[in-house]
């Protein structure tokens, strides 16, 4: 092909969001010339959000890690040299052969998440390699995990509700998800049928972009979701609007739910959760009479004391209602329960030896800066940002400045994590490598190609591992398979949902939609079949008796040492912790919630560094409401520190009545280097955990905020 010559290849962006946008790239002389969504897609048809618009400069920007580099200055000096690929190899064979002969491989932690999503390169690309070391597990529980708790214990592993169905909902309830900013491909379908006269209700603290398109925006107290969602079960079954026949015929526990929702009483619930008790009414009785109803539950649902027990609570109201009779009716939580990737052959679980241990990366300040036998003594880093992105962001710091900690982080940018590595491994973007993408808000696979050869000497996740397989002399089929045959071996090409499609036509077309009944005749339960023990949705769950528990999915394929607390078998409301309800005297000192949501115009911590997203994201800053931000003399601008007793940080203040009295918000993402005072919102979060799954507990933090003079 002439050098002169653009060409085009299919994509697919591989970020943590539900859409998984189908994307094409336009390539002329090795360099992005354009990037813009696959209009042929079904579901993102066409569209790019604000992050992606612009790829093709992340990709090229001169930011870029290119080469191994090596620290040449104190911990976080951002001083390094270049060295090579064998060099690096050599040193971590070096320094990890020392840390096992003195401390044992579990004295080694790896870190990741999902900077990158996809089946080979995304969450788990490590999982197989350090089962086979032998390090210590990393739990990974930072986001979806107690929901997926919560709703796997009321409906099992089931894909609930297509999205692309909600266009035939008549009543759509849109429940801690900013969908606009957090699921925009999925607005269009609500717009079609809010079009069609459905009507959409937003349930969130804050008046969010999606809050403002909504019919009816319900501004809840943060934590007391579950207080809600009883409460309309108090006036579904109290008057008779629950559908007895579906009941009877596709649930268990009716009886107990019921005796628990006796126990709240709107004017209850509307002491609770700061909502009129006729608004509580009036929502459960439309939403039991406009059918079909649907609920789409945000991951935000989770990160209270409580936030298990919010999402099981509200899984069980479709099912009371009927509402799963019908297409458009239900739930959609995350549909990638529907693809058949065998998960196993990536993480390879059987390598596990019994009785290693595992650390929670919420956790990770604690593990590093506490008294852990053997201590953590080097951290290997990847697809994740922990020093931006983690809880009691001091303690984290704290222990990523140890001398004695090896760390080693495989990162596209020189990020707040991997200005404090001892080594830095360059890693491609999406555009550079070979990858398989499911979706966790889309019934469709797709293909991305490479588009370019990889910049400089950066390497995929699955070469990364390769290499390390390789320089450890493992010898294992598994880490000597292209990634296509990774690709090939992942997916159980023949479960029924695949259909129809293969590898080799998944590399034409580019996607593929799962072989489900279509978007217009999807109604997975309108006869049951819920992937429970009984078969039923179970308002009592007959998993609770087993006690708290993670996925091993979220901890390298581990089953041992599970969480084991208790667990109430039918919903019920958990207080948050530091509410002045809760906590009076630490109210007196800190009287505000804080909330971190997602930034608009970054993906967690990714593209917090480019100046087209930082333009648009402006600097960090705390919302607060005008009856607060009057009380303490702030302004529209003003500079403020926001602090607690875990921590501190500094913003500018947005004086907005998007938010409640009593509420201030501070999205995440921004990096250490672009704050005013080194420090960002997670100075301020708790690492508790919540209720179910080992979930975060973003929403349950108390602040104040005073003018800085």
């Amino acid at each position: 092909m002439a050098s002169d010559e653009t060409r085009t290849v299919i994509a697919s962006c591989p970020h943590d969001c539900a859409d998984s946008c189908a994307m094409l790239i336009d390539v002329k002389d090795n360099r992005i010339v354009d990037v813009r969504g696959n209009p042929d897609h079904p579901f993102t048809r066409g569209g790019l959000c604000v992050k992606v618009n612009n790829y093709g400069q992340r990709v090229h920007s001169s930011e870029r890690l290119l080469y191994p580099l090596r620290r040449s200055g104190a911990k976080g000096s951002g001083e390094f040299e270049r060295i090579s690929w064998e060099d690096a190899l050599g040193e971590i064979k070096r320094r990890w052969g020392e840390i096992i002969d003195e401390f044992g491989a579990t004295a080694i932690l790896p870190y990741s998440y999902l900077g990158a999503m996809g089946v080979l390169n995304g969450l788990f690309a490590g999982d197989a390699f350090f089962n086979r070391l032998g390090s210590t597990i990393t739990e990974r529980t930072f986001c979806g995990s107690g929901a997926a708790t919560g709703f796997y214990m009321t409906l099992g592993e089931v894909s609930g509700l297509d999205p692309e169905s909600f266009a035939h909902s008549k009543y759509i309830v849109i429940w801690a998800c900013n969908s606009i900013s957090t699921n925009l491909h999925h607005w269009p379908f609500i717009a079609e049928a809010q079009r069609g006269g459905a009507k959409v209700v937003v349930i969130d603290p804050l008046r969010s972009r999606t809050a403002k398109k909504a019919d009816w925006h319900l501004a809840i107290r943060p934590g007391t979701d579950a207080a809600l969602a009883l409460g309309m079960m108090h006036v579904i079954t109290g008057e008779g609007l629950a559908d007895d026949d579906y009941v009877a015929r596709h649930t268990v526990g009716f009886t107990d739910l019921k005796a628990r929702a006796e126990e709240y009483p709107p004017e209850r619930v509307a002491a609770i959760t700061g909502l009129n008790a006729g608004d509580i009414r009036r929502l459960a009785r439309e939403f039991a009479g406009s059918q079909p109803a649907a609920i789409r539950m945000g991951i935000a649902i989770e990160r209270s004391p409580g936030g298990g027990q919010a999402a099981r609570a509200l899984s069980c109201l479709p099912a009371l209602v009927g509402a799963w009779r019908h297409v458009g009716g239900g739930i959609l939580f995350t549909p990638e329960f529907a693809f058949p990737v065998k998960w196993d052959d990536l993480i390879r679980p059987d390598w596990l030896n019994p009785g290693t241990r595992i650390v929670n990366q919420w956790q990770l300040g604690a593990a590093l800066t506490g008294d852990l036998d053997p201590p953590i003594k080097s951290l290997f880093v990847y697809n994740a940002n922990p020093a931006v992105s983690i809880a009691e962001q001091d303690k984290v710091m704290a222990g990523l400045a140890r001398d004695d900690l090896f760390t080693v982080v495989s990162e596209q940018f020189l990020t707040d994590t991997a200005r404090r590595a001892d080594l830095v491994l360059p890693a491609t973007t999406q555009a550079e490598q070979f990858e398989l993408m499911y979706s966790w808000g889309q019934f469709y696979f797709s293909i991305n190609e490479p588009a370019i050869a990889p910049l400089g000497e950066a390497v995929s996740n699955t070469e990364l591992f390769r290499r390390l397989a390789a320089t450890f002399e493992f010898d294992d089929r598994q880490f000597q398979r292209s990634d296509e045959e990774m690709a090939c071996d992942a997916v159980d090409w023949a479960d029924p949902k695949m259909a129809g499609i293969s590898f080799e036509s998944l590399r034409r077309t580019g996607f593929a939609r799962l072989n489900l009944a279509t978007p217009a005749t999807y109604a997975p339960h309108a006869e049951g079949n819920f992937a429970t023990p009984s078969g039923k949705c179970e308002f009592r769950s007959s998993l609770a008796q087993q006690g708290n528990m993670v996925f091993a999915s979220f901890r390298q394929g581990s089953e041992e040492f599970q969480p084991g607390e208790p667990l109430d078998p039918v919903p019920d409301f958990i207080p948050p912790e530091e509410s002045a309800a809760t906590a009076p005297e630490l109210a007196k000192r800190y009287p505000l919630n804080i909330l971190s949501p997602k930034a608009h115009a970054f993906i967690n911590s990714s593209f917090a560094n480019l100046p087209a997203q930082l333009r648009h994201a402006g600097e960090q800053f705390v919302m607060i409401h005008p009856q607060d931000a009057a009380a303490r003399g702030i302004a529209e601008g003003s500079a403020v520190n926001v602090y607690n007793r875990r921590g501190a940080f500094a913003a500018v203040a947005k004086v907005s009545d998007d938010t409640m009295p009593g509420i201030v918000v501070a999205p995440m993402g921004y990096w250490l280097k672009s704050s005013r005072s080194g420090n960002t919102v997670n100075a301020v979060n708790s690492a508790r955990y919540a209720d179910m799954g080992r979930a975060p507990t973003f929403s349950d933090n108390l602040v104040e905020v005073v003018l800085v003079e």
